[in-house]
């Protein structure tokens, strides 16, 4: 029994938590204090340290005092989740593994949930980010949206710094206020919503005014609401602290923005392009001064002159291998010169990898002050804007100065505002010396003076991805920074008539600050406008927010429709900021439009769950796609985007198309009769891996990767799903393998005998046998086979050597139980093979010694070579059959062994196959795949690969970060806004950008192809309609008074006319609809309006021609 002292006791504990929460959300605040207000709050810390004490004493008696808390469950843990819970808290000495976080010194990455991001940073620039304090000051949409990615990125605090209240007219901008929150303080209102992005980040408030010494606790600052007379005096202090601390000043006014850099007097960029060191396998090395290298034939290289680079595994020359970096010039693909006399080195026999060094780059930044009288080189982003930089170099110092005057910004399309800004412009112009304009754009000026009060969400998106990733420049010291002005504009956007001052008079609605840039009417347009946005991932999450803001599809008329058939995980948490943890499972497109209705409940949104794709045609019908006004493509994959780019083609439909990977981003206008559509031109295929390479000469990790993948599915997938499909129709297996001979009906048959009889599991000490033999397979024996039939001093049929660079000679295994890797290869490779059985797992799965127990009192049969097997050499095979089709036992004598052993199967028998994937760290796969590729990494003498990377490589991850796909956005929908507006092809810009250099390079689209034939011309975008039906005869007829001749007519896959098939002519008087029903077996839907038929033909010189599309109408 407790007595009543220790009731006091316990309800004084009761306090500490809150107290201690308390004072360390305080302790970013403690020096904003007076020197009487830190004497009481020094007194609060050592009470509340003296209460800890004591609690802590106290609590141990209590230990003993008190009854102890039952369990919350007794119920036992079924295998696999127990397996799983083993495998997250105690795997006991197998290989270094990552788990589902790595820790490096105090910090803890969540792999699961950084996978795409650490795949662009790697760990030692996200372990800098986790140590990374950052003030954010001015909590407008620019000031949200850096937060937000700062947030998702995962720094370690982020203070928010507003002293104003929440406007009506901040909502056009920002995604964090509703409208309940007008009259709250900015930092406030933002504070929670901003929490929920990451809760590892620590977000602070900070409401009262800033000095220039409270600067000194982060590890950078960020002001996007702030004079040029503060940000001077904010600016020289950081300059000047030791160590100096990077200062960022962000602005956007209206379609106007700028990005100003300070990172102090020295600062090291340790990565400039956050590229991969580019390498090059040696083919030979001179003895000259300078030496002359080449590489290998297929090997192409990229390495770029004066840069620095290694050498290894030089054979002969061994004096390259000695780890000193060396110069090279005159790069070629296949080669360059080396700054070195080798004259004296040993001769070269053979081998050798040379590899880039990244170098450090130091940067010497000017303060503000001295960088608006010299800026030095902007960064331009257009150049058919060359001239703009300078010019806006002016007009921002030229706002500063009229609202330094005027206390407040001008009018929106006030002729008298607009001109005493264009005075001020012309008077610091007059002042200038060296950098002196010889003549000022005054419409331009007029432009910005009239939006400058407005901040416009596609601008806030943009500049918050561009000034996200230059704090996370700052943090890490990883890729180049803005140095040191960035300008950019789109006035381009705006409407093509000028707007009065009656067309920007506000609304006192959420979208006057939008409205006193492009005018009313370009609201309503947005309001009623009809868009179809295709993915709800990261960039569908960042469209959806940025079309809310703009007011898109908000009105009665308007229909916004979203639509993505994947589901929420955990990994997209990082970049996709509409989710939270508690929506892992459910619909990204309906969580997506819920959430996005919570930023403006207007927004007239339905959520589909389909992906867009020939299948679903039914779904995305000809009466859906008329009703489509615009298509904003936010997909992830190649086959995804040309197929909506076909369907916006033939509907007549512009698309707004972007994509992002990693710091790179594109965006593309896709206007019909304007622009070429997103499928004329493409990025070449990616290289091929030959087959040989992969399964017997790989030369890096990349191929090793491969195959481990390979052979995982193989494996795990295919060969339990083979199994299936005989288990279900056997007869009719068995029958279709007797009419068959062919080699891969054989492999079928060997694959299935070997799962279900000559390698069928039956416990889980079976599958550990079947492991630790494919351990010898793979790493023994095969190498074993490979260099019996190609010794070291094997030649070629030219009497070359056969194991010359890029080919690597192998060395086989020796298996070793106290070898971790070994082992752990064993452990994920049984209880993969016993799950693919249904056998339960033992916990002892996990212990090593017990593991190591079991192992090794496998039997392995010895190695003995073989007669007769077929190694394939060459590199454009596309099957890889190690045995003669003659070799083995017979077909009968297979099938008949299979037959006996499916009797012996329990009723009902189904193999599980297992479907790889990457993001479940207690799933084993990863284990597999990392366990098969470093074993064949030291076969090869290879260098091995951590999880992180096995996991980017193997699970082709494609690397994402928050801040390009910002930016991204943000140039799509001030796209929009030229769309709505009707403007001509030259307004509108396509764009390719990389944050990491930074790089801007924005241009005109290119118009769509035109093909011309007589006195007739046509694009892509044309469509050739028949209203008739017509008889083959009459279309033939038609097409030759164009005087073309056509040989072939098809439907989607179905051929039903070709000139050069004599049967074909009896299908001269059928007509074309009737045609395709009896061909193609079409059902005509009541949504077709008209069959699509594809034609080639020739003119008169016997030339192809690209005709356009032909519909024939179905009524």
């Amino acid at each position: 029994m407790v007595c009543k002292g220790s009731f006091f006791v316990m309800k004084l504990l009761l306090l500490v938590p809150p107290i201690c929460a308390f004072c360390w959300h305080k302790e970013m605040e403690l020096w904003l204090m007076s020197i009487e207000q830190q004497s009481w709050f020094a007194l609060l810390i050592l009470f509340t340290s003296l209460l800890m004490l004591f609690g802590g004493l106290v609590g141990s008696l209590l230990n003993y005092m008190l009854p102890m808390r039952r369990l919350v469950s007794t119920v036992e843990e079924d295998s696999e989740n127990s397996l799983k819970r083993q495998k997250i808290d105690s795997i006991n000495g197998f290989a270094n593994r990552d788990n589902q976080t790595v820790a490096e010194g105090n910090v803890d990455i969540d792999e699961n949930l950084h996978s795409r991001q650490l795949a662009v940073y790697g760990r030692e620039t996200m372990q800098r980010l986790h140590g990374a304090k950052v003030l954010i000051s001015g909590l407008q949409g620019l000031g949200a949206e850096v937060a937000k990615n700062l947030i998702l990125a995962g720094v370690k605090s982020v203070t928010l710094h507003d002293e104003g209240v929440v406007e009506m007219w901040d909502l056009s901008s920002n995604f964090l206020f509703t409208e309940n929150d007008i009259g709250k303080n900015r930092a406030l209102a933002s504070v929670k919503k901003l929490q929920e992005l990451n809760t590892s980040v620590v977000v602070f408030t900070w409401t009262s005014k800033i000095s220039k010494e409270q600067l000194s606790n982060f590890q950078a600052v960020v002001f996007t609401q702030i004079d040029y007379e503060r940000a001077i005096e904010f600016s020289d202090y950081c300059h000047s602290h030791n160590p100096s601390i990077p200062f960022i000043k962000a602005e956007i006014r209206g379609l106007f923005g700028s990005v100003f850099c300070d990172f102090g007097p020295e600062f090291t960029v340790f990565d400039e392009k956050g590229e991969e060191p580019h390498t090059g396998i040696v083919a030979s090395i001179t003895n000259d001064n300078p030496a002359i290298v080449s590489f290998v034939e297929d090997e192409r290289s990229d390495f770029q002159d004066g840069d620095l680079v290694v050498f290894t595994e030089v054979e002969g020359m061994t004096e390259l291998n000695d780890g000193k970096p060396r110069k090279i010039r005159s790069s070629k693909p296949y080669g360059f010169v080396l700054e070195e006399d080798t004259r004296n080195f040993g001769a070269y026999e053979k081998g050798g990898i040379v590899t880039e060094v990244l170098q450090p780059k130091v940067l010497h930044f000017k303060t503000l002050k001295e960088a608006l009288k010299d800026p030095g080189e902007f960064l331009i982003s257009d150049f058919s804007k060359f001239d703009r930089s300078p010019l806006l170099h002016l007009a921002f110092q030229a706002l500063n100065e009229f609202v330094r005057e005027f206390g407040r910004f001008p009018v929106a399309a006030s002729v008298e505002d607009a001109t005493k800004l264009v005075s001020f412009a012309k008077f610091i112009n007059e002042t200038s010396s060296d950098r002196k304009l010889d003549r000022l754009d005054e419409n331009v000026l007029r432009i910005f003076a009239s939006g400058s009060r407005a901040l416009l969400n596609p601008m806030a998106a943009m500049f918050g991805g561009i000034t996200g990733q230059e704090v996370i420049k700052a943090c890490s010291g990883k890729f180049h920074p803005i140095f040191q002005f960035f300008y950019f504009d789109s006035a381009e956007s705006l409407p093509v008539c000028a707007l009065r001052p009656e067309d920007v008079m506000p609304l006192n609605c959420r979208y006057d600050a939008q409205i006193s840039v492009f005018g009313r009417e370009m609201q309503q347009k947005l309001e009623k406008a009809k868009i179809f946005v295709v993915g709800a991932g990261a960039l569908g999450c960042e469209f959806l927010k940025n079309l809310a803001l703009m007011g898109a599809s908000c009105g009665n008329q308007g229909k916004l429709t979203i639509t993505d058939d994947d589901v929420i995980e955990k990994s997209n948490l990082s970049r996709q900021f509409l989710f939270r943890d508690w929506n892992i499972g459910q619909a990204k497109s309906t969580v997506a439009a819920s959430a996005t209705t919570e930023i403006n409940p207007c927004l007239q949104i339905e959520a589909l769950q389909s992906r867009v794709s020939p299948a679903t045609e039914n779904i995305f019908d000809n009466t859906f796609w008329e009703n489509v006004g615009v298509v904003i493509s936010a997909l992830d994959n190649i086959d995804a985007r040309l197929y909506i780019d076909r369907r916006c083609v033939y509907f007549q439909k512009p698309m707004l198309e972007s994509g992002t990977l990693g710091t790179k981003c594109h965006t593309q206008v896709v206007i019909p009769h304007l622009t070429e559509n997103y499928g004329a031109s493409r990025d070449p295929p990616e290289k091929q891996m030959p087959m040989c390479t992969l399964h017997y000469f790989p030369h890096n990790i990349e191929h090793c990767l491969a195959w481990a993948r390979s052979e995982f599915e193989g494996l795990l997938e295919k060969k339990p799903s083979d199994v299936n499909a005989f288990l279900s129709k056997p007869k009719e297996f068995i029958t279709s393998i007797r009419l068959r001979s062919d080699p891969q009906v054989r492999n079928l048959l060997e694959r299935v005998l070997e799962c279900l009889v000559s390698e069928r599991c039956l416990t889980f000490e079976d599958c550990v046998a079947w492991s630790r033999k494919k351990f010898e397979d793979y790493f023994a024996n095969r190498v074993m086979q490979l260099t019996y039939q190609f010794p070291k001093n094997a030649k070629t049929s030219e009497n070359t050597p056969f194991w010359a660079a890029p080919k690597r000679f192998p060395n086989p295994l020796q298996f070793s139980s106290s070898d971790p890797a070994h082992l752990s290869f064993v452990a994920a490779a049984s209880i993969l093979r016993a799950q693919t059985y249904g056998i339960p797992i033992p916990k002892w799965a996990t212990d090593s010694k017990k593991l190591a127990e079991v192992v090794d009192k496998v039997q392995v049969p010895d190695f003995k070579p073989e007669k007769g097997v077929k190694i394939v050499t060459d590199e454009s095979a596309t099957n890889i059959n190690s045995k003669d089709k003659d070799g083995g036992a017979d077909t009968e004598n297979m099938i008949q062994m299979l037959e006996e052993g499916v009797r012996l199967l329990p009723p009902g028998f189904q193999m599980n196959p297992i479907l790889f994937e990457k993001d479940d760290d207690t799933n084993y796969h990863m284990d597999l795949i990392v366990g098969l590729a470093n074993m064949r990494a030291r076969n090869y003498n290879i260098p091995e690969v951590d999880r992180l990377k096995a996991k980017i490589i193997a699970g082709k991850i494609i690397p994402a970060i928050a801040t390009t796909t910002a930016m991204a956005t943000g140039l799509v929908c001030l796209e929009l806004y030229k769309l709505l507006s009707g403007h001509n092809v030259e307004k509108y810009r396509n764009t390719f950008a990389n944050l990491a250099l930074p790089l801007f390079s924005m241009a005109e689209p290119v118009p769509p192809k035109k093909i011309k034939h007589r006195n007739l011309s046509w694009t892509l975008w044309d469509r050739w309609i028949i209203q008739q039906n017509l008889t083959i005869q009459e279309l033939l007829e038609w097409f030759q008074v164009k005087g073309l001749t056509v040989y072939v007519i098809s439907w989607e896959n179905v051929l039903l006319y070709n000139a050069f098939f004599p049967k074909h002519r009896e299908r001269l008087s059928q007509k074309v609809i009737d045609l395709v029903k009896d061909t193609g077996k079409l059902e005509k839907p009541s949504s077709r309006h008209c069959i699509d038929l594809e034609v080639v033909c020739e003119d008169e010189k016997g030339n192809n021609v690209d005709v356009p599309g032909v519909s024939v109408c179905c009524s």
